[in-house]
């Protein structure tokens, strides 16, 4: 008996490219994890910075090259006047409303900060930010039609 008779075999067809509103969610998603990175190397006592390739031309000799940078990440989070780390979910430029007049979610103290990003950005998988992601997506897209 052969090893390809044990598995199920079906007839799918690969989806040429996904729904507008699960690349917002994935691009969310991923500037989360680098904020989940950075909080926690921050923790640790390390400094996060990913590298990005970008391509500079030689001043002399006209050549173009690709280097590594570091790419720079601002966190999302400070220090409010009462003590407490307020956290600030950011899609683009645009601060994202979590509910209504509320931009910002209130944290007792740094080392619970993970966990509430980890949860944040599960949320955001499951289709939880959606119309948030959609309103600032929008506003973003307005300028654009001046």
């Amino acid at each position: 008996m052969s090893a390809l008779a044990t598995l199920k075999l079906v007839t799918a067809k690969r989806p040429q490219q996904a729904s507008p509103v699960q690349l917002r969610r994935n691009k969310l998603s991923k500037h989360l994890w680098e904020q989940i990175q950075l909080a926690t190397n921050l923790a640790e006592g390390n400094t996060y910075a990913p590298k990005r390739l970008r391509t500079v031309k030689d001043a002399e000799t006209g050549e173009r090259r690709t280097i590594e940078v570091p790419k720079r990440i601002k966190p999302w989070w400070f220090t409010s006047d009462n003590g407490k780390v307020c956290l600030q979910i950011r899609y683009g430029s645009r601060i994202l409303e979590i509910a209504k007049g509320k931009n910002s979610i209130q944290i007792d103290n740094g080392e619970q900060l993970i966990s509430v990003l980890n949860t944040v950005k599960s949320c955001a998988e499951n289709g939880e930010l959606d119309v948030q992601i959609e309103a600032a997506s929008n506003a973003v897209r307005a300028r654009f039609m001046k």
